[in-house]
Formats: C-alpha cells, structure tokens, sequence
C-alpha cells in the first residue's frame, strides 16, 4: 500500500522539475498543485487494483506465453502481417439475425441487442484454442438507446473493467448523447467484459498479461464493433455513424477508425495505443527478470496490432482526442502523443487529471459535445420533437 504514495511523490517531484525548467513541448507541463497530485494518486490506487486483479504468473506459468509468442512471430511473418497489419483484420460477414429485447424503464426506455459473434482465430493460430474454450465470448452484447425516427449514431466503446450497463451509461453520459443531442446511442460490451466474462479462468483478463489472448481479444472487439457498424448501416442506410470511446475502448475505436470506411469521428478518450508497451510498463517485473525477454519479444506483435501500423480512414477534421497530464495508467507521451502524431495532430484538449479524471472534468464534456458537432454528426443541439422521443 506504500507504493502508490511513493509513485505519487516521484511524480509530484518530477513535475515541479518539469515546470520549472520546462522546454515548450507538445505535452502539455501543468502547474503541479496538491489536486493534481491527488489525481495522480487515485490513478496509482486503481493500478495497484488492476495489478491485484492481474498478478504476472509465476516463470514456469510464463513460459507458456513465450512458447506461444516465439510461435506467433513465425505464424505472423510468413503471413506478411508483421509488415502489414491490415492483412491480420478480417472483414466480418454481415449481420442479419440480432435480437432486441425492449428494457422497461418510465423515465428511460431502451433496448438490449444480442447476436453471435462469429469470430474465430485464424486457422493454426497460436492461442486459437484456449481462446476459444472461452464460451462467453462467443455472443456479443449491447445496449441501444434509439429513436423512432432516422438518426445519427454513435457507438460508444467502453474501457477495461467496464461493461455493465449502468457504469457505461454514466460513464459515457449516454442519456445526454442520447436526449439532448439527437443521438441514437449503441454501447457493445468487448470481449472478456461484463457478461461476456462469466466462467473465465481466475486472472484471464483483457487486457492481461497474456499476450495471445490479449491479441485475440482485440481482433474479435473490432470484428464485434465493425459487425454492429454493419448492422447500423442495414437499419439506416442514410445515417451517419460516429465512435467514441474511452481508455482500451479508445484502443479499439482507432483500429476501427483505420479499417472502416465512412465513419463520421472518432473521439478518443484517453487511449491506450500499444498494449505490449502498456504491459512492460505496469508488470513491475526488474531489470535481470527472464519475462522481460518475453515481452520485448512481443514487441512486433504489440506493432501489428496497434493503430500506429495503419493509417486512419475518418477525415482529419473527424478525428478528436482527450487526455489527462497527470495520467498514471495510459502514460502520455509514451501512448497518447505517438497517437495523436500519427493522426495527423487533430484536435486534442488536455485535461489537469489522471486517467480516471476525465468524467469529472467539464472541459472534456464541452469537448465531446462540441467534437459531436464539429464533425457533423451533430448539427447543434436539437431540441428533440414530441414525435422523436425514444422508441
């Protein structure tokens, strides 16, 4: 428990030395204060309880994941993938057969959609397997807040230990999205989260320290995502579809973003862009511990899955980004700059918070509002008409 006070106090240090001798940069040097510091401190809190939930396997448990990556580099690289990560993404077959089940609710009426995935690891993939042992993941899962007239879209892809309906719908104010704005609002629930999580092993988790099953994970999130996206453009052809998304849902609404053609935005709220760097970072493992091997390993792996490897399809003036200068889980410079460079520096507001400050933060809520509206998606604030209420 004396970590987190001490990781604070390194940071709260370091960015005193920081502000005073700062360079300008592209990140942002705060004024540290005692609130920014507190900030800091509820992120290294929740990473201590992210690494409880995550403990790194002992070595003989380790070797197993680094048999599978020495096997994926090969599996990979004579598929060409390694050098050309889109190759990795199958496109998913179209949607037809989803069940909606209406959700009582006086005040909020809405739905519940559910269909099969149909996702599965490509033939003699590493991992192929174990992944598919994990039954729940096979249905995908989501809820729709829709109108009873034509409307814009917008899925909201949700970050890791989320995917319950109430805490997605806060999180993401979807009932604002939703009634003040005009929005028909889809939230998915990714693999390995919420339901979709029930009779997992003890500690199997995405993101994890499993690398295989961190890969599968990612390519059935987007094949999820871009299946309900066709499912959209099936119920209204003409309508307009934009993501947004928050921390490992930032991760895979800009994969999404550079696979799908035709997006309106993509707003990404502090996102994670390199889950091997990510994993390095937070396993604690020192210097002369033989798992580091492994994740340096998997470095190419983290590349051929990242957005970093391709290039984005939504126009420049689609693309938005938020993030906190005290983030202690999602690092900054090392995550969210790389992004943002490789996005061609599209609109970001920074926010003085850590990663978990951002549903408190005010300018972050104009920013999301104002980005819906920038893009298009939104044309103003509309004031929803008798006839439009909820469906």
């Amino acid at each position: 428990m004396v970590g987190p006070f001490t990781r604070t106090g390194g940071y709260y240090a370091q960015s005193w030395r920081d502000y005073l001798g700062s360079e300008p940069h592209d990140l942002p040097i705060a004024r540290p204060t005692v609130a920014l510091a507190l900030h800091a401190l509820r992120d290294e809190i929740v990473l201590l309880g992210l690494r409880a939930r995550r403990p790194v396997s002992d070595e003989r448990a380790f070797d197993r994941i680094n048999r599978e990556v020495v096997a994926a580099l090969d599996f990979y690289g004579r598929r060409g993938w390694l050098d050309n990560a889109e190759g990795f993404f199958a496109r998913p077959p179209a949607l037809t057969d989803v069940t909606v089940a209406q959700v009582k609710s006086r005040r909020h009426p809405h739905s519940r959609i559910a269909f099969e995935s149909g996702y599965a690891p490509h033939p003699g993939e590493p991992g192929a397997q174990r992944w598919s042992g994990y039954t729940a993941n096979t249905r995908e899962y989501a809820l729709m807040l829709r109108h009873s007239v034509p409307r814009p879209w917008l899925v909201c892809i949700h970050g890791a230990e989320m995917g319950r309906a109430a805490l997605d719908l806060a999180l993401f104010r979807a009932w604002h999205l939703h009634e003040n704005l005009g929005l028909n609002v889809v939230l998915p629930v990714l693999p390995m989260h919420g339901p979709r999580a029930r009779g997992l092993p003890k500690g199997t988790v995405f993101l994890g320290e499993d690398v295989m099953d961190n890969v599968h994970a990612t390519a059935q999130a987007v094949w999820d995502v871009r299946r309900l996206i066709g499912w959209i453009r099936s119920q209204e052809p003409e309508s307009s579809i934009g993501l947004n998304s928050i921390s490992l849902g930032g991760y895979i609404a800009s994969l999404v973003a550079s696979l799908e053609d035709g997006l309106t935005c993509a707003i990404l709220g502090v996102p994670v862009v390199d889950l091997i760097e990510l994993l390095g970072r937070h396993a604690g493992l020192g210097l002369d511990d033989p798992r580091r091997h492994t994740v340096a390993l998997a470095e190419p792996i983290g590349r051929m899955i990242s957005p970093l490897s391709l290039t984005p399809r939504v126009p420049i003036a689609g693309r938005f980004i938020y993030a906190g200068v005290a983030d202690r889980l999602v690092h900054p410079r090392e995550q969210v700059l790389r992004l943002w460079d490789h996005w061609g520096r599209p609109e970001i507001v920074w926010y003085r918070g850590g990663h978990t400050g951002f549903f408190q933060s005010r300018p972050v809520q104009r920013f999301v509002d104002d980005a819906l509206v920038q893009s298009g998606l939104v044309g103003g604030a509309p004031t929803l008409r008798e006839t439009d209420r909820p469906a």
